[in-house]
């Protein structure tokens, strides 16, 4: 690990605020301390509890399975206490700079997932303690770290030598997330999307003057097969990002080109090419959610198929896992007094 990045007290709110060098300490970190976890080799400077005495507390106004776990079971790892905070007073009651203000004395971090790019950053704003964004409608720091990782550990190669494709929605969270942490480690990424769902502009100018700095490609297709050509890791999220369950009509009509098949990945010409998925999926008809779509759609399978998702080529449950680990890294990094 680069034992010259210091980012005590800094907090995670996108990886547009972090450096290639800084991106990938917190993978390597990552590495490390998954070792620490699973008992094998690890540097020994993280022995013990990293974050001893120290408390995080977690704001959900989004559902989450990986997020609360993965930071749960990470903090819990290292010594630290939890809150998952479920009924405040926050924006009804009490306004976000004083629930804010309150929290930063009590805590030595806060996590959010939610909505609004705005609040998490007004939370950093007046808490005077690391942030944390555990995904807002317009980014997902923490879920690329964890996508990175299982690259880099399935593909053993650099980051800058891995090339990505994302099918799907390009202009929701993970997209945005995932061609900034690109952009920012000088990946080869590409997206294939309906013209209708590209990517912002504004934040495409962003995401652009960083791959100026690292090298990056990053490329807007329209057409799947031309995306995934050559690539490394094929990626795909849900059509129906949350709070948008009104658009699904809409989002089917739109994408259903766009469904990552085993047809698909044999157009890399990559046989070792690797499925990634942030998840949930609907990949079968087994969710509430599923069902409805077949019945009032007739689709019974959407952005992938199960074939893929139950495939070889597929590591989503790996990279589930890697959430933890991830998120470790960072709560680590930014609140622990022993690094």
């Amino acid at each position: 690990m680069n034992k010259n990045i210091n980012l005590k007290g800094r907090s995670f709110l996108s990886l547009l605020d972090y450096s290639k060098e800084e991106i990938l300490y917190l993978i390597e970190l990552s590495k490390q301390l998954k070792s620490k976890k699973k008992n094998k080799e690890y540097d020994k400077s993280l022995q013990g509890k990293l974050l001893d005495n120290k408390n995080l507390v977690l704001i959900f106004d989004k559902t989450s399975t990986r997020t609360r776990c993965s930071f749960e079971v990470a903090a819990n790892d290292e010594g630290c206490g939890v809150t998952f905070l479920t009924n405040s007073q926050m924006g009804k009651k009490e306004s976000i700079e004083d629930t804010a203000k309150v929290l930063g004395r009590l805590y030595d971090g806060i996590q959010y997932r939610g909505y609004s790019m705005e609040l998490v950053k007004n939370l950093y704003k007046y808490s005077e303690v690391p942030v944390f964004n555990g995904l807002t409608d317009d980014d997902h720091p923490t879920q690329v770290l964890a996508d990175f990782l299982t690259a880099q550990e399935h593909c053993g190669k650099a980051l800058e030598d891995i090339k990505f494709a994302y099918i799907g929605d390009g202009r929701n969270n993970v997209a945005n997330a995932l061609m900034i942490g690109a952009a920012k480690v000088g990946m080869n990424f590409s997206v294939a999307t309906p013209k209708e769902l590209t990517p912002d502009p504004k934040l495409m100018e962003k995401i652009l003057d960083a791959a100026k700095i690292s090298g990056a490609k990053i490329e807007i297709v329209t057409d799947p097969k031309e995306a995934v050509l050559n690539a490394d890791v094929i990626y795909t999220d849900i059509w129906v990002s949350m709070g948008e369950e009104d658009k699904m009509e809409e989002r089917i009509d739109l994408l259903k080109s766009y469904q990552v098949t085993m047809d698909l990945l044999k157009a890399s010409g990559n046989e070792n090419v690797l499925f990634e998925h942030c998840l949930p999926s609907f990949h079968d008809l087994e969710t509430s959610v599923g069902q409805m779509v077949y019945e009032k759609y007739g689709l019974k399978e959407m952005e992938v198929t199960d074939e893929v998702f139950r495939s070889k080529h597929s590591v989503v449950f790996d990279e589930a896992e890697n959430r933890m680990h991830t998120i470790k890294a960072v709560i680590v990094a930014t609140m622990s007094d022993k690094l």
